[in-house]
């Protein structure tokens, strides 16, 4: 069949770690690396020197505000040179990089516009270059020379132990005794630029700027194999640098890096298609690790050479997310979502998709040694760089050998059960097995004639099927044990494998048992095993990925003294490592394996795994009052702080570079916390109105599963507030027995005039009692007054009444009695009838007894009206009882209308007014 070409822009490389101007805090353009003893990364930027500990970048500024444009560390000391100036950094004791000028101080004359561009270092001399000069400074007795070495472009090299420079057309030089001596004027030399001196096989190999490599032999120069004529590659290198294994590196203004090995064969092309942030590499520096830093023109790079993972990342997303993968016969194939890909395998060559195989690839296995591809179309058989579709049946799993039938293989589809059959040299669809339609992923062997089928929400099931594989004639069900579950057979065992552990089908019992062993080996710690487990039988491995690691085991390794193996990687790793239960990992060589990823795989080169010693340091110990500035402080020694200075800051970190190893870090604050914190990738903690006492800050840190070999601490003390001091305490107890006696004094005075007034208040209450007591008797003898004056009351509407029935009853007798006038004794009767109804004596007793019960009324009415009669001041009387004119009447012994005429009369005297009733008018006086 044919095929189409897709090319993609990358290759495996090791893995790259980019930073751009926004992480790091200055400029674009970087000049030159170095690392010092303390494993610190230091960069010349143009906007100053850059300080990198693993967490953290910090900048310090140039110290005339120029481009930095050359940097060397030589143990603790940081060598700087830039425009005009040349010098030294150190730390003091607050850990920060003071300035210390080398031409200033030693009275340097330098020349007009002296930029130094190289820095070499060799024994106690130190040797800064410009353009113009070669200065020599001996830090032993801060003594300086120069030497002349005019050129166009300034590159200088310690080789072996002895300083070379070139100058455009004058030659190569070397500096002995202070000296410059011309070893090599060849034409080459003179017009080519010399970018690096490197030893292959013991021998100086020169590195010219087009790329060009000329071994040195006396004074001329013998070709070496070029490694770029091959391709016709056409390169202008700007650095140069001989790693520690041998390899060469060349940077380059527009082609990003080659890395050369010893024969002059190009291993890595990597440029900024592949993963760099920039093409234009203006330095190279290889740290104690083995990682290459890029110094770019854009940036920073950092690739990881010795790292266990090499990487191919897919930037243009045209493979997509890798299902599966295998080498074939000098092939690599990666079989994503997007179709089946291959390349020649060990070759810089890109990524071909086979032609028809669009869509998603699920399978890649080598069974007979024929290479077979499950794909959502059905299966196809992939020869070299072609693919044949053999089976429509869709959605192809899995493909397994039937035991004993060499030409019938079974499959796992979406829709169950399928046979492939062996006709000749060709596979071909045989039959759908009848009776199970359950989509089946995964599936196993489990007896003559027995297969078992995991669902992963439905269990297992245990199917019988005939002797010709054409239909089920049994079948089983098991309930599930968990989720996340999968099916592989490993060591000749069937293992079911899910969140609850792992289960080892028993072939006596015909069930699964719990496999105590394999389960404590992968779920005995708190990093359980995520997704599908993947078996190596070639090497007799189990792999599984866990949310830190890649994890596996081997057989021989199973009892209980055996450890299992972990590679860690970073959560941002485990999260892009595909579909999760879609894992994909496979042997590709000796000890190297290859990892499915979302845009594009890994290898794993187990190797390259090693262990080592990591020691965590304390970057910064910072303080803060209230009222000031956060402020560093010196971290070497226990110190005291203030009250005030309560709020404290601290950063710590672990020099480590590696892309593929986190760090992770835990604090304890001895004094307030008595349990170490969370691990968090976090490089700082802070604490905030600490109360006064003794303190321990301490911090560890777990670089993958390893945890750093000491416990970096820092001890400090807060200060008592001024208002707990000793002095102050003395003034308080001084102050509460001054308080105490004062108190007790003032206590006394308060009990006497308590007392006084207790006394007073004695003599009051007393006195409030016998006025009470006065007061009850005033009001007993005021009710027994009211009780005579009712009594009085009572007796005089008593007598009132009787004067009223005894005048009405004489009147009656006397109305009897004028009917018989002329009856002389009838007369004398009317007589006395007449003197008893206007007896005085009658009115004499009632006005006494009114007096007794209304004593005021008549003096009140007399005062008021003194013109009133006394036969007026006596109706006023009858009115003030309340009496009506009838019962006036018999009273005053005159009839009813004469009573109305007088009290019209008594109204006129008392000049009432109509609206005013004569009766209310008296009784409200």
């Amino acid at each position: 069949m044919l095929f189409f070409v897709v090319l993609t822009l990358g290759q495996e490389h090791p893995p790259i770690q980019n930073f751009i101007p926004i992480d790091y805090g200055a400029e674009n353009q970087n000049w030159g690396v170095s690392q010092s003893v303390e494993e610190n990364i230091y960069v010349a930027n143009n906007a100053g020197l850059l300080e990198y500990n693993g967490s953290v970048w910090k900048l310090y500024g140039s110290p005339n505000g120029s481009i930095i444009r050359s940097v060397k560390a030589v143990n603790d000391i940081i060598y700087s040179g830039c425009y005009m100036e040349f010098g030294f950094w150190k730390k003091n004791s607050w850990g920060e990089l003071i300035y210390y000028s080398i031409s200033g101080d030693l009275g340097v004359e330098l020349l007009e516009d002296e930029e130094f561009w190289n820095i070499v270092q060799l024994d106690d001399w130190v040797l800064f270059q410009s353009l113009e000069r070669i200065y020599i400074y001996n830090a032993s007795d801060k003594s300086i020379k120069s030497i002349d070495a005019s050129s166009i472009k300034a590159h200088m090299f310690n080789f072996n132990g002895t300083v070379y420079y070139h100058r455009i057309g004058i030659g190569l030089f070397k500096i002995e005794n202070g000296i410059s001596i011309l070893i090599a004027d060849d034409p080459i030399v003179k017009e080519d630029v010399i970018l690096g001196i490197f030893s292959i096989d013991n021998r100086p190999l020169l590195v010219t700027e087009k790329g060009e490599f000329y071994f040195l032999n006396g004074g001329n120069l013998v070709r070496w194999h070029d490694p770029f004529s091959e391709n016709n590659e056409s390169i202008k290198v700007y650095s140069s640098l001989q790693l520690i294994d041998g390899t060469i590196v060349l940077g380059t203004i527009s082609n990003g890096i080659y890395h050369i090995d010893s024969s002059g064969k190009v291993i890595h092309s990597i440029n900024q298609k592949k993963g760099l942030n920039n093409n234009t590499v203006l330095a190279i520096f290889e740290d104690r690790e083995h990682n290459l830093w890029l110094a770019l023109d854009n940036g920073i790079s950092i690739l990881n050479m010795d790292s266990p993972f090499n990487e191919y990342i897919d930037k243009n997303g045209e493979i997509g997310v890798v299902y599966a993968s295998t080498l074939y016969r000098d092939y690599l194939y990666l079989g994503t979502n997007q179709g089946l890909f291959y390349k020649q395998a060990e070759s810089e060559g890109n990524f071909t998709k086979v032609k028809g195989t669009e869509g998603q690839v699920w399978l890649l296995k080598i069974v007979d040694n024929v290479l077979f591809c499950g794909h959502n179309s059905g299966t196809y058989v992939v020869n070299g760089t072609k693919a044949k579709l053999i089976s429509k049946f869709p959605g192809t799993w899995d493909i397994k050998p039937i035991p004993n039938r060499k030409d019938l293989l079974l499959q796992g589809n979406f829709n169950g059960l399928s046979v492939l059959k062996k006709n000749g040299t060709e596979w071909q669809f045989r039959n759908s097995i009848e009776g199970f339609d359950i989509s089946s992923r995964f599936f196993e062997f489990i007896g003559k004639n027995r297969i078992v089928v995991n669902r992963e929400f439905k269990g297992l099931y245990k199917l019988y099927v005939d002797s010709d594989y054409t239909k089920i004639v049994g079948k089983e069900n098991e309930p599930p044990k968990g989720i996340g579950a999968s099916l592989v057979r490993y060591a000749e065992d069937v293992l079911y494998t899910c969140n609850n552990g792992i289960f080892k089908y028993d072939v006596t019992d015909a069930v699964f048992l719990p496999d105590t062993v394999l389960t404590y080996q992968f779920y005995g710690e708190k990093d359980d095993p995520i997704g599908i487990f993947i078996p190596d039988q070639r090497a007799k491995r189990l792999w599984c990925f866990t949310e830190r690691n890649i994890v596996y085991t081997s057989p021989g390794k199973l009892d209980a003294r055996s450890q299992i193996s972990k590679i860690p990687i970073p959560a941002h790793v485990r999260k892009n490592l595909g579909v999760l239960g879609f894992e994909s990992l496979i042997p590709i060589g000796n000890e190297k394996y290859l990892v499915g990823i979302s845009n594009g795989y890994l290898t794993v080169d187990l190797t390259k795994l090693k262990s080592k010693e990591y020691t965590v340091r304390i970057s910064s110990v910072a303080r803060k009052s209230s009222d000031t500035p956060v402020e560093r402080i010196y971290t070497d020694s226990t110190i005291s702080f203030k009250s005030s200075q309560n709020n404290l800051f601290f950063s710590y970190h672990v020099p480590e570079f590696d892309k593929y190893t986190e760090v992770n870090y835990q604090y304890l604050l001895k004094g307030i916390y008595e349990s170490w914190s969370e691990w968090s990738t976090v490089s700082e903690a802070s604490f905030e109105n600490l109360p006064y006492g003794n303190y321990s800050f301490k911090v560890r840190a777990k670089i993958g599963n390893l945890i750093s070999s000491n416990v970096a601490g820092y001890d400090f003390r807060i200060e008592r507030p001024w208002f707990l001091s000793n002095l102050a305490i003395f003034i308080y107890v001084l102050t509460f027995i001054l308080l105490a006696l004062s108190v007790h004094k003032l206590y006394k005075r308060y009990y006497v005039k308590q007392q006084e007034l207790l006394l007073r208040a004695n003599k009051k209450k007393i006195k409030r009692k016998k006025l009470k007591a006065q007061k009850r008797i005033v009001q007993i003898k005021n009710e027994k007054l009211q009780e005579e004056v009712e009594s009085k009351n009572r007796e005089l509407a008593i007598s009132t009444m009787s004067i009223i029935k005894k005048n009405e009853f004489l009147n009656a007798i006397k109305d009897q009695l004028k009917d018989s006038t002329n009856i002389p004794q009838v007369k004398s009767v009317i007589r006395t009838i007449d003197r008893n109804i206007n007896n005085s004596d009658d009115w004499k007793f009632f006005e006494d007894a009114f007096n007794h019960a209304d004593k005021d009324f008549l003096k009140k009415v007399k005062s008021l009206h003194p013109e009133l009669t006394a036969n007026d001041l006596r109706l006023c009387t009858y009115l003030r009882l309340n009496l009506s004119s009838k019962e006036i009447a018999p009273l005053l012994n005159i009839s009813v209308r004469s009573v109305e005429v007088k009290r019209y009369r008594l109204r006129k005297k008392m000049k009432l007014i109509h609206e005013d009733g004569l009766t209310d008018y008296i009784l409200d006086i």
